[in-house]
């Protein structure tokens, strides 16, 4: 495990200067980490996804968890530095681990032939890009069938929230496509190395089936216009959407779903069946 000492040494020997543009807030808590890998109920034929391992305080604490571990680094200098930390501090366990420098918007599914396919992902994602880095892996790595992902707490709040609550929007939405999702608890600053300007938490999914109907690509466009216009009934805000108020209400109707409702009622499967009844 990599303490607060442990964190702080090894960014000075890599003359690491955490940067706000790629998230570096580096966990240097054990107990933390622990915890983290404890909620996240893996089991030891598990390969998992890290997204920024950074100094590699999470992926110390994973390998011994699971069958392997496929961390994705952006930063080509924490890139070639995690293999060598692992095999120091846990040697016996180093061949589990594969780093790959990229970003994490752009890995496919390609980017992993000849490895073992990944069936969940745990990571501390950097705050910027938490919600498109899952929404991306999701959709490019239908093998992720679980995953336990650290992001900033109104984030976290966001994702879950089911329909009909305050927070309830385009990424509660997007995430329920892929997935069910429940908030796993808070997480305090003074874990983290720099320490950040806001909370983090912790949030759980399960993959589940999407909805029957049109594409996701469909779902998400309509997704998107919807909560465009959050504030205004749906005949009027998916008038551009449909083409004009008129046409927006038969489809609304058509669905089965009131017109004057707003976008936070409706649920991702409403919105699949509201897609599918698009006039054409």
């Amino acid at each position: 495990m990599l303490g607060p000492a442990e964190v702080r040494a090894l960014a000075e020997r890599l003359d690491l200067r955490p940067t706000k543009r790629l998230g570096q807030n580096f966990v240097h808590d054990p107990n933390t980490v622990r915890r983290i890998v404890r909620s996240a109920e893996l089991t030891s034929d598990d390969v998992v996804l890290e997204v920024g391992p950074g100094l590699g305080s999470l992926t110390l604490a994973l390998l011994p968890a699971v069958a392997a571990v496929h961390a994705v680094e952006i930063d080509p200098v924490l890139a070639a530095a995690l293999p060598g930390t692992a095999a120091e501090r846990a040697p016996a366990l180093a061949d589990r681990l594969t780093v790959i420098n990229t970003d994490a918007l752009r890995v496919r599914a390609a980017d992993l032939d000849g490895l073992p396919s990944p069936t969940a992902i745990v990571a501390n994602l950097p705050y910027n890009v938490g919600v498109p880095v899952l929404l991306h892996l999701l959709a490019e790595l239908p093998g992720l069938r679980r995953g336990l992902v650290m992001v900033q707490a109104e984030v976290a709040e966001r994702l879950a929230a089911p329909p009909g609550s305050r927070t309830y929007g385009v990424p509660s939405a997007k995430l329920a496509w892929f997935a069910e999702a429940r908030r796993t608890g808070p997480v305090p600053r003074a874990v983290f190395w720099p320490v950040p300007n806001v909370d983090s938490g912790l949030l759980a999914f399960t993959r589940r089936e999407p909805p029957a109907g049109p594409s996701r690509a469909v779902v998400f466009a309509l997704v998107d216009a919807a909560f465009a216009q959050r504030r205004k009934a749906l005949r009027s805000a998916l008038s551009g959407w449909a083409g004009s108020p008129a046409a927006a209400e038969q489809a609304l109707r058509t669905a089965g779903i009131d017109p004057l409702v707003r976008a936070e009622r409706l649920g991702i499967a409403d919105f699949a069946r509201l897609a599918a009844a698009r006039p054409e």
